[in-house]
């Protein structure tokens, strides 16, 4: 038996909603063919955006959004996609697939987009190949209420009111594709390009640096060694969970043996030993905790589905992913103290999405119904919790909240084998009342477009009070959220 131990007394953070949030890219079918159909779709929409899609992330609370990348946010020109559509600049996505980009989704279309979603925009500005001038006139073009060129052009364009524009990230993985630089080269551009991104009409940024790649902890030293919090709010980290560890083979979406599995849930509890080192040195440079750390770009990265074009990245998604994606927010959830934001890479149709289009239909996958399932810990107080887990891996994985007198309860258990009793002590909270929530299935087990509910959130009864909290059993490869009230 597993003993979960739930201090309620010491609420440690607040977990921002955020660390619930998601990325877009012009990047295969995740813009075009997935978000955005165009207004004159027959496909049911809301100023080009399908109908279908906006319900289902209203469903999951989506509250932020990132934007236009990734690798190809340092190849964007934001004034190729503004204006009329028919006279946007049309060129090749030299990143994903070398298709042709018409820019009929640029800035205008985003901004509405998150409008209707109900979301936060994050956009990520080009350093890679853009100029100080460029950044600068796009944070004035969205921003901006003043009269001056950027606003008229805005208006010009028919918005007649700046948007509000809280999240800017400036570069994106500038130790890449955003222009192999290093650490203090990328720090000193940074400090010229942010101090251009002014705050305009009482909008105020919440400046983004390009953080590290998975374990380069050089990269995080270097960089807070001369940006300090009075330059951004946030620096980013990047990590992807690949089966393999090998870029050039990395193992199927839905054909994987059970060590593979295993390899994968290895793989992707790295995440903690990642946030808690970089975290140290964060530490080192902002004692205060002023600078938050942002994983905008994290979840599975598998071969491509068989037939579709290897620069799209799109994949299915298993019980596997659900593991995966259980795992990775309640190590989130419980460094929340540094963890401000996170972005599951991708929202639609790429990499681990949460929804999969083809044509008019729509399927969400497992990771979406563990969104689901985790949504009531948004904005929530992380309570202090443990688990006394005996397994080698651990298989158990767990986060606590506490908001609105309700106490929410996260767990997954990866082993496929071995069901988990789990026997509670909680302190500091009194209900009388106890749901709860499953998402179980054998582990390669997928949705398609034929057989769109073959993982789903289910009903989950086994639960008994005890004197000193609940007491229940996991199942082998699950997902379980419980919520306590009076």
């Amino acid at each position: 038996m597993a003993k979960l131990t739930i201090n309620a007394l010491n609420l440690k953070s607040r977990i921002n909603k955020e660390i619930y949030g998601h990325f877009s890219e012009h990047l295969g079918r995740c813009i075009y063919n997935g978000f955005y159909v165009g207004e004159n779709s027959p496909i049911p929409n809301t100023k080009g955006i399908r109908n279908d899609i906006i319900e289902a992330l209203r469903q999951i609370r989506i509250p932020v959004l990132r934007w236009p990348g990734g690798c190809f946010a340092d190849d964007y020109h934001w004034m190729d996609g503004i204006g009329e559509k028919s006279q946007r600049k049309k060129l090749v996505n030299n990143h994903w697939g070398g298709v042709i980009e018409d820019n009929s989704f640029g800035t205008h279309e985003f901004m509405d987009m998150c409008e209707v979603l109900g979301c936060e925009p994050y956009v990520a500005g080009n350093l890679g190949s853009g100029t100080v001038k460029e950044m600068s006139d796009w944070v004035e073009y969205m921003t901006s209420d003043n009269v001056s060129p950027m606003a008229d052009l805005r208006r010009k364009n028919g918005r007649e009111k700046p948007w509000k524009l809280k999240y800017f990230g400036i570069g994106n993985e500038n130790w890449g594709c955003g222009g192999n630089m290093r650490p203090e080269y990328y720090a000193d551009l940074y400090r010229q390009y942010q101090t251009y991104c002014r705050n305009y009409s009482g909008n105020e940024l919440y400046k983004v640096a390009c953080g590290p790649s998975a374990d380069d902890y050089n990269w995080t030293d270097k960089l807070l060694e001369s940006v300090k919090p009075w330059h951004t709010k946030a620096i980013s980290l990047h990590y992807y969970t690949i089966p393999t560890g090998n870029w050039g083979n990395k193992g199927k979406a839905t054909v994987f043996r059970d060590e593979e599995y295993y390899s994968t849930i290895r793989k992707t509890l790295y995440m903690e030993e990642l946030i808690i080192k970089h975290a140290e040195i964060m530490s080192k440079h902002d004692p205060k905790h002023e600078i938050g750390l942002i994983v905008d770009e994290w979840g599975t990265w598998y071969e491509v589905e068989e037939g579709t074009n290897p620069g799209f990245l799109y994949q299915q998604n298993t019980m596997r992913d659900a593991i995966v994606a259980a795992i990775n927010l309640n190590i989130f959830n419980n460094h929340s103290d540094r963890v401000v934001m996170a972005n599951i890479a991708q929202c639609v149709n790429v990499l681990q999405s949460v929804i999969l289009t083809e044509g008019e239909r729509m399927v969400k996958t497992p990771t979406y119904h563990v969104f689901d399932m985790y949504k009531e810990h948004q904005d929530a107080m992380l309570a202090d919790s443990f688990i006394d887990d005996k397994s080698g891996l651990p298989d158990i994985s767990q986060s606590v909240s506490v908001k609105d007198g309700k106490m929410h309860i996260t767990i997954s258990n990866a082993s496929l084998t071995e069901e988990k009793e789990i026997e509670t002590l909680i302190t500091g909270f009194d209900f009388d009342k106890a749901a709860a929530q499953i998402l179980t299935n054998e582990v390669h087990a997928h949705n398609t477009f034929d057989e769109p509910e073959n993982v789903v959130i289910k009903p989950f009864d086994a639960l008994t009070k005890t004197e000193n909290g609940i007491k229940f059993t996991i199942p082998p490869c699950s997902v379980v959220a419980i919520e306590l009230k009076k």
